[in-house]
């Protein structure tokens, strides 16, 4: 094997062709590696028509903004010649087609923080919950929706699951107008303790005030109405304060274990010890508002911070500020997706569609599990290190690539 040649720069710049010269794509805090197709385990094993068709629903948005000459980063820019061929390709794709596309277009980089090896891979879903367009009979959890006097400081990161966590303030803030100055919003105890009762916010009522909270985290739900309509929402708004991940609490007062930690822990913690779980949820301060979605199917998956339906297991969450929407992602990681106590190999090209403001770094990757209780499992209990191979458009050449090998991550004491 052909030995990669690697990058270990905190700020590694790619140079444009001369056809797109339009100054440095900038990936700060990043070591980057060169690495061959040949050098990803599995990756002829992969199901690259799954993959381009995810791909081929990132290009739709990137093509559009080309029409509407819109400034955009020398990245999204590079994605745009694929994003036409993608367009081309006739349906039905076979398989060694669709493979074949990824490698005469892209290149693979493996990305890592710099002193580390490895990125970091959590999973998330959307809630299938019960509601109720009326409050009473249990139903006495309001999910809200945009409150009109909620004014953004900064643009706003659409989002899924990650919208609660997008809302982290170095990308969004978010407060009210009072004498002319912007302070902050209501927080979630405030707003738990009736701050936004009886202005007809309320899209529904829940009756499990922790489902409500998680769907907050998850940005997105399907509703089961009494009447046995479906209701869907999704992310419309934060409140500006910053996500608290509630389970590093738990972990710190040494309720539950870093290694056994997981959304089911801090469920059953939050079900068997009400006030106490009640505390926990307002440590949060973040709060998310919801919108109606009328325009998405009973079986259609919500729509992430790119603008597109996301697609089960093929759609990630990733770090906005360093990632472009519809880069293609290489990841490696042994994830127990079929039970707690079983790591299975998990070798599979990724896209990124959605953001979180929990999801920081270069190699951070949420991976979009579907929808239900069983998703909900499943993304619950990731919290492994993997391997991330950022796939580059081959018009963007890596410059003054420098034979420095990688650190190695230091094994635990």
């Amino acid at each position: 094997m052909t030995p990669a040649r690697t990058v270990a720069l905190c700020v590694l710049t790619f140079a444009l062709s001369a056809a797109e010269a339009a100054g440095p794509l900038r990936i700060p805090d990043s070591q980057l590696e060169l690495a061959l197709f040949a050098d990803l385990d599995r990756w002829t094993e992969d199901d690259h028509v799954a993959a381009l068709a995810a791909f081929a629903r990132s290009c739709d948005p990137i093509l559009r903004r080309r029409n509407a000459k819109m400034d955009v980063r020398p990245f999204e820019r590079a994605l745009r010649e694929p994003c036409d061929r993608a367009t081309r390709m006739k349906e039905p794709v076979a398989r060694e087609a669709a493979r074949l596309f990824f490698e005469e277009n892209f290149r693979p980089v493996r990305i890592s923080k710099v002193g580390e090896r490895e990125g970091f891979i959590t999973g998330y879903y959307e809630p299938e919950i019960d509601g109720s367009r009326s409050a009473g009979g249990g139903f006495t959890t309001p999910i809200y929706r945009k409150p009109p006097e909620l004014v953004l400081r900064a643009p706003a990161t659409a989002k899924l699951k990650h919208p609660s966590r997008a809302a982290s303030s170095k990308r969004t803030a978010a407060g009210t107008r009072v004498a002319g100055r912007v302070v902050p919003y209501h927080d979630r105890a405030a707003i738990d303790a009736g701050a936004l009762a009886g202005r007809d916010l309320e899209i529904c009522w829940v009756n499990d005030e922790i489902d409500a909270f998680f769907t907050h985290i998850q940005g997105s739900a399907r509703v089961r109405l009494r009447d046995g309509k479906l209701l869907r929402i999704n992310y419309a708004a934060q409140n500006g304060h910053p996500y608290l991940a509630v389970g590093r609490v738990l972990i710190d007062r040494g309720i539950v274990p870093a290694d056994e930690m997981s959304m089911d822990k801090i469920r059953t913690f939050m079900a068997e010890h009400p006030e106490e779980g009640r505390e926990l949820m307002r440590m949060n301060r973040s709060y998310i508002f919801f919108r109606e979605i009328d325009e998405l199917g009973t079986e259609e998956e919500p729509i992430g911070a790119q603008g597109v339906s996301l697609t089960r297991d093929r759609s990630i969450a990733v770090d906005r500020s360093i990632h472009v929407y519809g880069t293609p992602f290489w990841i490696e990681a042994d994830l127990p997706l079929n039970n707690e106590g079983e790591l299975v190999p998990f070798r599979r090209l990724m896209l990124a569609q959605d953001t979180g403001g929990a999801i920081v770094g270069p190699a951070r990757a949420d991976i979009y599990f579907g929808a239900g209780v069983e998703a909900g499992t499943v993304a619950g209990r990731l919290r492994h290190n993997g391997a991330f191979y950022m796939l580059v458009p081959r018009s963007l050449d890596p410059a003054r690539v420098a034979d420095v090998p990688l650190p190695r991550k230091r094994p635990k004491p």
